[in-house]
């Protein structure tokens, strides 16, 4: 701790001396502005630049540009006749490279000349006005114990449950890990992490590179028709564009990687491309503390943008993860302790190319994409004898097209359709074994299958002028099901009670097909179908200043036909997936048992959050409490705590920007733990305790100390984060210890702290 203390004022000391700089440094703010709906670009929009005079209207074509802008952080604010006001937070200049935005508004139906509109922080987006929240860039990047990763950003926000602190798996509302999408600039990609679980969501860290992110919008339920294919949650990403002035880059080492990014121009029109590439050095550390279990990554990124027309615009990216575990058994205590692991090598590339075409009134995309994943697991006994050993691969080759379209001023349109070609194999080893429930059977599979996904939706938003009404339906069909088609009906709405007042609602149904792991592990899994739920929300949401908003939801959620486990009655494959897995879990998530569509489960609970956004007041915070209970019930018919019932979750995080170089920031967490089901002598576990023991609540506060320097021709940034400050060690699910013939609770690390320094140039 002392070392990197000493570390990160070494750096900012020489950073101080290198930073005096006897004129005032300026950037450029530059950007477009949209209808939030369409993409049409909003002529005569104007940008102002809070705290300043400095502002603008835009072009003929949309675009503005603000030039002389002192270095620092500001906030925007747009507005345009027909428009919701806005105000874009966040915004971070320097000199070293024009910041680039892409502001889009949404229509009013308040008259501007009746009524005084109060530009504000925060949208509401038409088809999804409640259980969503908007992170930019810059929030992501300083949050305390992050890590700088897009899934662990959202673990502060209302209704996620936190299994283990060294992951990011998603636990939404009391849904599985295997109940939420991932979609990245329109491609739809069931996992982003390096080292994901299979037919999950999870793992310790993602492989998206945040410095090309422009920011998440994620919904925790009552998302519309066009997101499908899941239960319980939707992040999705949207990639930057790359600089258009000059060819620059960022070199950066952080808490678990070390990286270098390009991007620059491609033609005079505004194309460009960005490229990154990043590697772990935890295998480093791993192995000079004689560890056995040494994990390395790498990650690439590369993408374009180009401009065809003045309405025409094609985007491409691709992105690969190389991940290997390397197992040092070179003495008896590491290889028992690698006898608890599952080891996992993955080989992972997602990719996608996007026509979008602007439109009058309306604007349609075609997204043809790939992803792929091959999965390699081993886990051995303590005389390195296989226990499991599993090769599988997932592909996945898409089309899709989306039109939106105004039908009159206050009527939207979306219409879609989706298609894939999937490809999954299993070759799959486990030997006959005993866990603490009893036996387990040996299971040997090399199996192979090929399919259609489709999907298709329409919705329509009509404002009424005191309610805005949302309603769709969506249409899935997946080839290799006995009962291959699902059609999932939605409605929500909002209805202003005062100018600052809403009150939201949302109902719908929501289909979901089982994990391809899942079918192809058991031969009699090729009987399942579509995994149900119903969702029903309530909420009213008060914006108390323009830039601070409380709100407070309701909801329950019915699980049907989740499958469950013919063998083992008491198990419902709801409460598998998150975790490394392996024997302490009998494997259930990889689908071994012979399964049905018999399960069932019910999740309700209410989340209160009161927000406020960077401003010209230069603090920002988020306060979210959850309540949440879950149930589900398997085979035999009882209904038992969900393996991810956590009842009570307090986020209390925010920061202070004295000036435009520091920044001080901290996050507060408590969980109360989740069920579990207790050891007997010998490690026997009995069905009918099933999940009737609890974790221990968990807390742990975490702050972080940022410092930025702007000079001429590039920039610095360093942080010093320091994770579980008062260093109380996590306590987690106890596993068994045959050793010591007891169950030992044990945790992640106790106080972690690291820094982090970028040069932009």
């Amino acid at each position: 701790m002392k070392r990197i203390v000493l570390v990160f004022l070494f750096v900012t000391g020489f950073g101080r001396i290198w930073s005096q700089v006897p004129a005032q440094l300026t950037g450029v703010i530059s950007g477009d502005v949209s209808d939030r709906m369409t993409g049409e670009r909003l002529i005569g929009a104007n940008v102002i630049v809070l705290g300043t005079r400095l502002g603008v209207a835009t072009e003929d074509d949309g675009t503005f540009e603000i030039r002389n802008v002192p270095v620092g952080m500001y906030a925007l604010r747009v507005t345009a006749l027909g428009y919701t006001p806005y105000v874009v937070s966040d915004v971070v200049v320097s000199a070293t490279k024009p910041t680039e935005l892409a502001i889009s508004l949404i229509q009013t139906s308040i008259e501007v000349e009746a009524v005084q509109v109060t530009a504000s922080y925060f949208q509401k987006i038409p088809d999804r006005p409640l259980s969503t929240l908007s992170q930019s860039n810059e929030e992501i990047r300083r949050l305390p114990g992050g890590l700088e990763d897009v899934v662990r950003a959202i673990s502060i926000l209302p209704g996620v449950a936190v299994v283990d602190p060294g992951r990011n798996d998603l636990i939404v509302r009391g849904g599985a890990p295997s109940e939420n999408l991932f979609i990245v600039d329109g491609l739809e990609v069931s996992n982003i992490n390096h080292f994901g679980t299979q037919g999950a969501s999870g793992g310790p860290l993602s492989f998206i590179n945040l410095d090309f992110v422009e920011g998440t919008t994620f919904s925790t339920g009552g998302f519309g028709v066009q997101y499908g294919d899941r239960l319980s949650s939707v992040l999705s990403l949207r990639l930057k564009e790359g600089r258009k002035d000059r060819l620059g880059g960022k070199a950066t080492i952080s808490a678990t990687q070390f990286g270098l990014n390009l991007e620059g121009p491609l033609e005079s029109n505004g194309s460009n491309f960005i490229f990154s590439a990043r590697r772990s050095y935890l295998d480093f550390i791993f192995q000079a503390a004689g560890f056995g279990f040494v994990p390395e990554y790498w990650d690439f990124l590369g993408g374009a943008h180009f401009n065809l027309s003045a309405t025409d615009q094609l985007t491409a990216f691709a992105i690969g993860a190389l991940d290997n575990v390397k197992l040092i058994n070179n003495t008896e205590e590491k290889r028992f302790d690698n006898s608890r692991v599952l080891g996992s090598d993955q080989r992972q590339f997602i990719g996608a190319a996007t026509w979008r075409r602007i439109m009058g009134g309306g604007v349609l995309s075609v997204t043809a994409g790939q992803t792929a994943v091959q999965f390699d697991y081993l886990q051995n006994d303590s005389l390195l004898a296989p226990i499991f050993r599993s090769n599988s691969y997932e592909g996945e080759t898409s089309i899709r097209a989306d039109l939106l379209t105004h039908i009159w001023r206050q009527t939207d349109l979306s219409i879609g359709v989706i298609a894939k070609r999937v490809q999954v194999k299993n070759d799959l080893a486990l030997r006959p074994d005993t866990t603490g429930f009893g036996p387990l059977p040996g299971a040997w599979i090399n199996d192979r299958a090929s399919g259609w996904k489709a999907a298709a939706y329409a919705q329509i938003s009509q404002n009424l002028g005191f309610l805005r009404l949302t309603g769709g339906v969506r249409l899935d069909y997946f080839s290799v099901l006995e009962n291959p088609v699902a059609v999932a009906p939605r409605l929500s709405g909002t209805v202003p009670i005062t100018p600052t007042l809403n009150l939201n609602g949302s109902i719908g149904r929501y289909y979901q097909a089982p994990s391809y792991v899942w079918i192809l592990s058991n031969p009699a899994n090729a009987s399942l179908g579509f995994v149900g739920a119903d969702q029903y929300i309530i909420g009213v949401d008060q914006l108390v200043t323009a830039d601070t908003k409380v709100s407070l939801e309701v909801y329950y959620k019915r699980y049907f036909d989740y499958p469950a486990s013919l063998t083992r009655r008491y198990l419902v494959l709801a409460n598998t997936g998150a975790g490394f897995g392996g024997m302490d879990e009998g494997f259930a998530s990889f689908g071994i048992d012979p399964l049905v569509n018999g399960g069932s489960g019910r999740s309700r609970g209410a989340e209160f959050l009161v927000q406020k956004k960077f401003s010209e007041i230069p603090c920002y915070g988020t306060f979210s409490l959850t309540y949440n209970e879950t149930d589900f019930t398997a085979l035999d018919g009882i209904e038992r705590p969900g393996t991810f019932d956590q009842r009570w979750i307090l986020n209390v995080g925010g920061g202070y920007m004295p000036d435009e170089s520091w920044e001080f920031s901290a996050k507060f967490r408590y969980y109360t733990g989740r069920p579990y089901t207790p050891y007997g002598p010998g490690g026997v576990q009995v069905p009918a305790e099933y999940n009737t023991a609890r974790v221990v609540p968990n807390h742990s506060l975490d702050v972080r100390v940022d410092r930025r320097w702007g000079f001429e021709r590039w920039a610095l940034v360093t942080y010093l984060d320091i994770q579980n400050v008062y260093n109380r060690i996590p306590h987690s699910v106890p596993r068994y210890n045959p050793r010591t013939d007891r169950a030992e609770s044990g945790g992640s690390i106790g106080i972690l702290p690291s820094i982090g320094v970028s040069a932009e140039f």
